[in-house]
């Protein structure tokens, strides 16, 4: 059964991530908040994309679900302090 640390940490290691929440309570269905730079000037789908390609075969036989709200850092600081 995978943690919501495992796949917080195999992210934190393949992006340079800001911040990366994860959670899930059943080892299979997570929702995951990540805000990396790796995802400046990339469409919503290529940023998904590369969180998929961390996990790699992990998202085939492990997880079942993950929901994903991907932010470039800009995008973070915007939604915390808008003006």
């Amino acid at each position: 059964m995978v943690r919501p640390q495992e796949i917080k940490d195999i992210i934190e290691q393949a992006l340079r991530c800001e911040r990366v929440e994860v959670r899930g309570d059943d080892g299979t269905h997570f929702e995951a908040l990540i805000v990396s730079a790796d995802f400046a000037g990339k469409s919503k789908v290529a940023q998904h994309q590369l969180v998929y390609k961390a996990l790699g075969d992990r998202m085939r036989a492990e997880i079942h679900a993950l929901s994903m709200r991907t932010l470039t850092p800009e995008q973070w600081a915007q939604q915390r302090d808008p003006q």
